[in-house]
């Protein structure tokens, strides 16, 4: 028999033990890999923590051949916000279009992947398990932020201008930076954009979002303590046509 590669568990945080895991991966990536910070990272531990975790369903992909966790992500729908009193990226974005939408909300954040399984199927079963929790929990509209390596705005103005020009969310979805940490994405002028060249820089993740029909909110956020240019991802799932729905639901 060929060997068909590894086999994924996609499910939810049960215990600390899985809670610990996900803030190792969590550490090993954002911080050892990419630089990152905050004021609850236990660089002694080795976990990438912080007060929103109690809030949020961690979804976690176990290798089954090791036991070891291999991707995470992290989701707050819409009414435990509402019992936080905020959602995580409120203090990036003005979220007020969509939380007065009357819609369901889902937020996605700290998705990342162990180096040794980029480019395999770990990311392709996280989504279809992001898609079996959507689908049960009825859920209208995810969105969170995604994030380019680097502070450097001039480095990345295509990027950032290409997502602007050609993908900026409609009015009704079309979340804004706070206007104290608003950094403009309409740096080069749709005539001037080198759409390939721009595709380039863009992250995976962010691209696996417009492939799904997904936008972007108006404004960057400038993240120095994690080293990244935020932008905000969102994705209406009434919006998606066809076959869109059947590469996001795994088909």
């Amino acid at each position: 028999m060929p060997d068909s590669g590894p086999s994924f568990t996609i499910r939810l945080a049960e215990t600390e033990q899985d809670l610990r895991a996900a803030q190792r991966l969590r550490y090993d990536v954002f911080v050892r890999e990419l630089g990152g910070g905050g004021e609850m990272v236990d660089h002694d531990a080795g976990l990438e923590q912080d007060k929103f975790d109690p809030y949020f369903d961690h979804m976690l992909a176990i290798d089954d051949q090791t036991g070891e966790t291999v991707g995470v992500y992290r989701l707050l729908p819409g009414e435990r916000a509402a019992e936080l009193g905020q959602f995580y990226s409120e203090d990036e974005y003005d979220l007020t279009v969509l939380k007065q939408s009357g819609r369901k909300l889902l937020e996605l954040g700290r998705s990342c992947l162990h180096p040794d399984y980029r480019g395999g199927t770990a990311m392709y079963h996280l989504w279809n398990g992001l898609a079996a929790y959507v689908t049960e929990r009825e859920i209208e509209v995810l969105f969170g932020v995604a994030s380019f390596h680097g502070t450097d705005v001039t480095a990345l103005a295509q990027p950032l201008s290409m997502l602007y020009h050609n993908h900026l969310a409609p009015e009704d979805l079309r979340v804004r930076a706070q206007p104290d940490v608003y950094q403009s994405m309409n740096l080069v002028a749709p005539e001037d954009l080198d759409r390939r060249a721009a595709m380039v820089q863009v992250p995976a993740l962010i691209k696996a979002y417009l492939r799904l029909g997904g936008f972007v909110g108006e404004g960057a956020f400038i993240d120095h303590s994690f080293n990244t240019t935020d932008v905000c991802l969102i994705l209406d799932t009434a919006r998606m046509n066809e076959r869109q729905k059947r590469i996001y639901g795994g088909a």
